[in-house]
């Protein structure tokens, strides 16, 4: 029987648009927040148009750089213009195509977790990137995996955001299930024409707890960016 390829509603979504489709746009669901539009024409944005802290984020990387999950490949491009030699890391084949197709100089396409890892000086996770890890439960395997592709002197250049704030209350009280999972473990699908991911889970964490975590795995963790809405940007660096 012929094995049917995976669905990768994010990989269509960014090669329709290469194309030409420039409406395409991915449906993100979730289970704590009505279901998302992510445009397509997102996820090729130049380095002017990003949100400061990627542009704070890109400015802080060094050496070889490893962008995992690369996407469209804009974040390898604007380190690529700035003169950085860097590799987009993206499982999605389509997605890598369209990064070559853009100019990307280096691409890998596979899984992060598979992948035969080579030393890199900066490990590069925007748009919550460590959520890759999925679960608190699975955090210290991805820190591990994190740091056989590190150099000696390497960083981990991550974003991410507590969003404690999905479970306030009116009054500014906060409502969770102290027996329950951490709060900021999210399960998600996405969707582009027919293609439909099957749930899986996101990791968004607050910077005391990943502290807490980067700690435990060897690593030094340092807060570089704050900002309002509860996004920062944190740097990893072994101890």
């Amino acid at each position: 029987m012929m094995q049917l390829e995976k669905p990768d509603p994010m990989g269509g979504a960014i090669k329709a648009f290469w194309e030409g489709n420039k409406e395409a746009s991915v449906t993100v669901y979730s289970d704590n927040m009505e279901a998302d539009e992510l445009p397509a024409a997102y996820l090729f944005r130049t380095f002017t148009e990003m949100p400061e802290r990627e542009q704070f984020a890109l400015n802080e990387a060094r050496g070889r750089v490893l962008d995992i999950g690369a996407g469209a490949g804009s974040h390898a491009l604007a380190l690529q213009e700035k003169g950085l030699e860097v590799t987009a890391l993206e499982i999605s084949e389509r997605a890598a195509q369209v990064q070559k197709a853009r100019g990307v100089k280096n691409v890998l396409t596979g899984d992060f977790f598979e992948l035969d890892p080579t030393p890199h000086d900066t490990l590069l996770l925007l748009m919550n990137g460590i959520g890759l890890a999925g679960t608190l439960d699975q955090l210290p395997h991805f820190l591990e995996t994190c740091k056989r592709w590190l150099a000696p002197g390497g960083q981990i250049l991550l974003e991410s955001s507590d969003i404690l704030y999905l479970y306030e209350e009116e009054d500014g009280s906060v409502l969770l299930d102290l027996n329950g999972a951490y709060y900021g473990e999210l399960t998600y699908m996405m969707e582009y024409g027919t293609e439909r991911t099957p749930p899986f889970p996101w990791l968004f964490i607050d910077f005391d707890l990943l502290h807490q975590y980067a700690q435990e795995a060897g690593l030094t963790a340092e807060l570089l960016l704050q900002e309002e809405d509860d996004h920062y940007i944190a740097r990893l660096t072994r101890t």
